[in-house]
């Protein structure tokens, strides 16, 4: 067991989930500030191995493992966060004007099933601010991805211009963007998956992809067999990649985490979406069906339940070309990256002279 499990979580669990999210990116911030703490950060906590690393969409990933979003949904930390070791980071979700969220509480957590449950709603403070944010970070060591999202009082029929805006005005600060329509938390907002919507959506963004810049799309983990089926197709052919998956609504998963804590119901906590350990066997599921659907031609980033090297690998030899971590860096803490990169090349070495798993670039 780690520092972090033995002495830290315990002391950061004391706190509502949230509190706690925000003491740990306050702590993360203020390093940032000081000087050499980012190379004692890296010092202790990054791995670096050539083998890791791969090159997807022109872009040069030192190893596989990255942050989703969620995490850092202003952009505050996107210039500390590679010292703990990730390959890349992936920020926001951004939507084109401020918007403060779902009421409070909204993050919580479930320890005994190692998941998350949360609700909050896109709180970000705006595609302006991020921009300014990232202009004055200057350059990135590892890829940045830009999450982005519509507002709760947008109309479907400003969705396409929303988006277009939004990734017009971030165009030039991010490595990659995602455009995500399978977050639970505003309303509608994953009907937008329906593929005449979301086409409208990725022309309007290529109208304004200047620079061709790489476009994924984030989708449901929760979509029945014949949509998924008939949606990932259409996506790998007009995306630059998929991103599997959000957070899930299933009620069979919901209520399994809840009855692990012994619980039958949230009390004052409704809705949201669940991330962690049960929903892990969904994403390797999803991983390997999108890789058939596509004959391995799209390039998969695998996120859901990510707490060690052998769920990475998992996630890796499903098809995945890349994988995310956020609900197992709060349960394992900031180890987490380094930790999976040293476990992912023990694996290499136990299956020589097989390679590390990848999914086709593109």
């Amino acid at each position: 067991m780690s520092l972090y499990e033995s002495l830290i979580r315990p002391l950061l669990f004391q706190l509502d989930a949230e509190a706690a999210h925000e003491a740990a990116a306050a702590a993360l911030a203020l390093a940032g500030t000081l000087p050499g703490a980012k190379a004692l950060l890296s010092a202790a906590f990054a791995h670096r191995d050539p083998a890791l690393e791969r090159t997807l969409w022109g872009l040069r990933f030192p190893n596989p493992v990255g942050l989703a979003a969620g995490f850092d949904k202003d952009a505050r930390l996107a210039g500390t966060l590679p010292a703990l070791g990730f390959g890349f980071v992936e920020v926001g979700t951004v939507t084109w004007r401020a918007q403060p969220g779902n009421p409070a509480p909204r993050l919580m957590r479930l320890p005994e099933a190692e998941a998350l449950l949360n609700r909050m709603g896109f709180n970000n403070a705006g595609a302006e601010a991020m921009a300014e944010r990232l202009r004055a970070l200057g350059a990135h060591p590892v890829p940045l991805g830009v999450n982005l999202g519509l507002n709760k009082d947008a109309d479907a029929d400003e969705a396409p211009a929303l988006y277009a805006k939004t990734f017009a005005r971030l165009s030039p600060f991010g490595d990659y963007f995602v455009v995500n329509v399978s977050s639970p938390n505003t309303a509608g907002l994953r009907a937008l998956q329906d593929k005449l919507k979301l086409e409208r959506i990725l022309d309007a963004v290529a109208a304004v992809n200047g620079d061709k810049k790489p476009v994924l799309v984030k989708l449901a983990p929760d979509l029945d067999d014949a949509a998924f089926a008939a949606l990932v197709p259409f996506v790998a052919e007009r995306a630059s990649g998929l991103i599997l998956a959000n957070t899930s609504v299933d009620p069979h998963l919901r209520h399994a985490a809840l009855e692990a804590g012994g619980r039958r119901r949230e009390p004052g906590f409704s809705g949201g979406g669940l991330s962690g350990a049960p929903v892990r066997a969904r994403a390797a599921e999803l991983v390997r069906r999108a890789k058939a659907l596509t004959g391995g031609k799209c390039p998969i980033v695998g996120v859901g339940g990510v707490f060690d090297a052998e769920d990475a690998w998992e996630l890796l030899s499903a098809g995945a070309s890349l994988v995310q971590v956020y609900t197992g860096l709060v349960y394992r803490g900031p180890s987490l990256p380094g930790d999976i990169c040293r476990g992912l090349v023990r694996r290499m070495r136990e299956n020589v002279p097989a390679p590390l798993p990848a999914g086709a670039p593109r």
